[in-house]
């Protein structure tokens, strides 16, 4: 007898553990209603497994998974990953999940972004539902700030490759909200407070344009005008916010010089940026485990959002 009463509270106790797991990883679609952009189609998700990372396609209904760190610990402050993956799809775990794990230990909320790729067959036009979905995630981070433990005023956003990008793109293009908007989360700015941009693609105009991104982000409706709007270094405005840039100089896939050039457009606009530029690494290295110097990217990185939150205070 003794042994089962033992058996079920323990039981209990392991239901409670779980619970408490789940409480720190919250998930949430960025549209409850109508998603904009967006016709049915026979498409459907497609999550593939590879003996290194989880790889996700043709994203139908995007959505954010909160990580947050015991309440103690919490500094405020809360970045917004987009995961790379060309705009083909996201490394989710690799460039996502792994990434807020990270964060968490640091007091900082990670909040993983599954956006829609311009891709898929069931967009109405392609290049808009990245942007459209990362700046709905901004806004709800703020519309929930309080209920996540988080400082409206501390919402950055962080890309790898391709989520480089649009994170990149969310910092050049965004507005205050609209205070007249029906739906009360529109009228959330969806300016984030800083970008973090890990070997991020940045323009797609000149010789160190990546293609492969702009042919998936484009697609058909490729022209000049969209060329120009989607290069991040001619983007760049006075209310564009702080920004930390980590490229590695043997990068073959994205070259360094995106990240160049986005710096020097940061510089050019009085923008505070801080830029590291590690001589090997290549391309995708994520948190760089076991590969030398080039692990510390984390610990600078960590640096600036410090030091970022003590001006704010």
């Amino acid at each position: 007898m003794k042994s089962i009463i033992l058996r079920g509270k323990l039981l209990i106790i392991y239901i409670l553990l779980i619970n408490i797991v789940n409480a720190q990883e919250i998930i949430k679609v960025l549209w409850e209603k109508n998603i904009p952009n967006y016709k049915k189609s026979d498409e459907t998700e497609v999550i593939e497994e590879t003996d290194r990372l989880i790889f996700i396609k043709y994203v139908q209904n995007p959505t954010i998974t909160l990580y947050s760190p015991a309440k103690g610990n919490s500094t405020g402050q809360a970045v917004i990953i987009a995961p790379g993956g060309g705009y083909w799809g996201l490394a989710y775990d690799w460039e996502g999940t792994d990434i807020a794990k990270w964060l968490n230990s640091k007091g900082i909320t990670g909040i993983v972004l599954k956006y829609r790729l311009p891709v898929s067959k069931s967009n109405v036009v392609c290049y808009k539902p990245p942007l459209l979905d990362i700046q709905r995630a901004i806004r709800m981070a703020r519309y929930y700030a309080a209920d996540w433990n988080i400082d409206p005023h501390k919402i950055g956003v962080m890309g790898f490759s391709a989520g480089g990008h649009l994170a990149s793109t969310a910092g050049t293009h965004f507005d205050y909200g609209n205070k007249d908007a029906e739906d009360i989360i529109d009228r959330q700015s969806c300016r984030p407070d800083f970008m973090i941009l890990v070997y991020p693609v940045i323009s797609f105009s000149n010789k160190y344009g990546h293609k492969g991104s702009s042919d998936a982000l484009l697609g058909k409706f490729k022209s000049d005008n969209l060329i120009k709007y989607f290069s991040n270094e001619l983007q760049v405005k006075d209310d564009t916010p702080p920004t930390i840039l980590i490229h590695a100089e043997d990068d073959d896939a994205v070259p360094v010089e995106n990240s160049l050039l986005f710096f020097g457009a940061l510089k050019e606009k009085n923008i505070p940026a801080e830029m590291h530029i590690y001589p090997y690494g290549g391309h995708g290295f994520s948190l760089a485990i076991g590969q030398g110097r080039l692990s510390s990217w984390t610990d600078r990185c960590i640096d600036w959002l410090n030091a970022l939150n003590n001006e704010k205070k």
